[in-house]
């Protein structure tokens, strides 16, 4: 752009807080985070300049503090459903994904599940 503002560009962001991240209501009841097996997930729709990778949004988006669990050094990030690294240079309406641990082996959970229903 010959006028020396920056092209601007529009970008989400998302992270599914895990069960021991619970929510905390302004009446101090945390009941809201435990009936969704977890926190609510933190959604955030942000204009970042042209050229921004996802580990510059992820910081200038405030998730960090918001959300103390997330470790980006442990935990994968990605870009719809991909992986992808912290120096990605966005593109205009990518959602940004922090991806947090499975909490139990899909393949334990389906035998189990079998298993009881079989028993049924």
């Amino acid at each position: 752009m010959g006028d020396g503002v920056a092209e601007r560009i529009k970008v989400s962001l998302s992270y599914a807080r895990g069960p021991q991240a619970g929510v905390v209501s302004d009446s101090g009841s945390d009941a809201i985070g435990e009936a969704a097996g977890g926190g609510l997930p933190i959604l955030r729709v942000m204009d970042v300049e042209a050229g921004t990778t996802i580990g510059q949004a992820i910081e200038m988006s405030g998730i960090l503090q918001e959300a103390p669990e997330i470790n980006l050094v442990t935990m994968p990030v990605g870009i719809y459903g991909k992986k992808k690294t912290l120096d990605t240079v966005l593109q205009p309406r990518d959602r940004i994904e922090i991806y947090r641990p499975l909490i139990a082996d899909p393949k334990d959970a389906r035998r189990r599940r079998a298993k009881r229903d079989s028993a049924a």
